[in-house]
C-alpha cells in the first residue's frame, strides 16, 4: 500500500508563516498532501479558514496547533496538538494565557537588538507581524533580513536570535505537564516537534521524552523539515524504545524560508506506526 502523503507541522499568517491558511491548504493539495494538520504558534484563529479550504479541494485536514513551553534551564521547547477541539475552553485560555507574554518579550528583545546597532526592530516586526499578542522571532528576523543585515531568515537566528547571541531574551512560556493537559483535554494528540533542533544530550532528551510519555504525550516528529538522516533514525529508535507514534512533518513556513516544502519529505522508516493511525 503507498504510504500516505501526511504533513503534520505547518504555519500560516495567523502565526510566522508567510502564507494565508487558506493558501497553505491549496499549496498543501497542490502538493499531493492527502492529510494536513495546521499548526500555527500558540493560536488557534486559522482553523476555520484552513478547514473550509480543505473542505472545497477534498483535502482531510486536522485541527492542530504548536504550543510553546519552557523546559530545564531556560530551554524552549515546541509540543504539536493534533486533532483538538478549537473550542475547548482549558485550551483557548491556555494558549492566550502563552501568547500574553509575546509582545512583552518583543520589546526586550528589540532593545537588546538596538545595543548591537540594529534599530527598529520592534516596529519592524511588528509590521510583519500585525499583532503584538502574535509576535515572534521570525518576524524580527524577516525586518533583519529586510534591513540588508542578513542573507536569510536562518543566518538571523544563528547571529542573533539564538539563546547566547544578541537578540535573544529568557522567556517564560507553558510549562509541559500543562501544555500536553490542555491537548489531551482538547481530545487532542501531543507530538514533540522537531526534536532534533533542541541544544539538548541525549540524556537531557531521554528525559524530556519520558516526562512527556508520563504525562500523557503520544508522539515525535520523526521525521521533520530540520532533521538529517541521522536525526531521522535517532527518534525512530526513540519511538521504538517509548512506543511512541511517529509523526511526519515539514515545519513549513512559506516558500524561500522553509527547510522543505509542504508534503515533500520521504516517508516514515519502516516500522514506526503512524500518528495520523490516531484519525484515519
Amino acid at each position: 500500500m503507498k504510504p500516505l502523503n501526511a504533513d503534520l507541522h505547518c504555519h500560516s499568517t495567523v502565526s510566522d508563516g508567510l502564507l494565508t491558511p487558506a493558501e497553505v491548504v491549496r499549496r498543501a493539495h497542490g502538493n499531493g498532501v492527502e492529510l494536513l494538520a495546521l499548526t500555527d504558534h500558540d493560536e488557534l484563529g486559522g482553523l476555520t479558514e484552513a478547514r473550509a479550504a480543505a473542505d472545497e479541494v477534498g483535502l482531510r485536514f486536522l485541527d492542530g496547533v504548536e504550543v510553546s513551553i519552557s523546559w530545564g534551564d531556560d530551554q524552549t521547547v515546541h509540543i504539536v496538538a493534533l486533532g483538538v477541539d478549537p473550542t475547548n475552553p482549558a485550551l483557548v485560555a491556555g494558549l492566550q494565557q502563552v501568547r500574553s507574554g509575546r509582545d512583552s518579550r518583543a520589546g526586550r528583545m528589540a532593545a537588546e537588538l538596538d545595543k548591537v546597532g540594529i534599530h527598529g526592530a520592534y516596529e519592524g516586526a511588528l509590521r510583519h507581524a500585525g499583532n503584538p499578542a502574535l509576535i515572534s522571532r521570525a518576524h524580527f528576523a524577516r525586518y533583519i533580513v529586510e534591513q540588508g543585515r542578513a542573507k536569510d531568515t536562518k543566518s538571523v537566528f544563528d547571529y542573533w536570535l539564538a539563546k547566547g547571541k544578541p537578540g535573544y531574551v529568557q522567556h517564560a512560556w507553558a510549562s509541559l505537564e500543562d501544555a500536553v493537559s490542555w491537548i489531551v483535554g482538547a481530545g487532542g494528540t501531543a507530538v514533540v516537534a522537531h526534536p532534533g533542533r533542541y541544544r539538548m544530550s541525549k540524556a537531557e532528551r531521554h528525559t524530556l521524552f519520558a516526562a512527556f510519555k508520563d504525562m500523557g504525550g503520544r508522539g515525535v516528529e520523526v521525521l521533520s523539515g530540520s532533521h538529517n538522516a541521522e536525526e531521522v533514525a535517532e527518534f525512530s529508535r526513540v519511538c521504538r524504545e517509548f512506543g511512541f507514534l511517529a509523526s511526519r512533518a515539514s515545519d513549513f513556513h512559506g516558500p524561500g524560508e522553509s527547510w522543505i516544502d509542504l508534503g515533500k519529505m520521504p516517508d516514515l522508516p519502516e516500522g514506526l506506526t503512524p500518528v495520523w493511525s490516531q484519525f484515519i
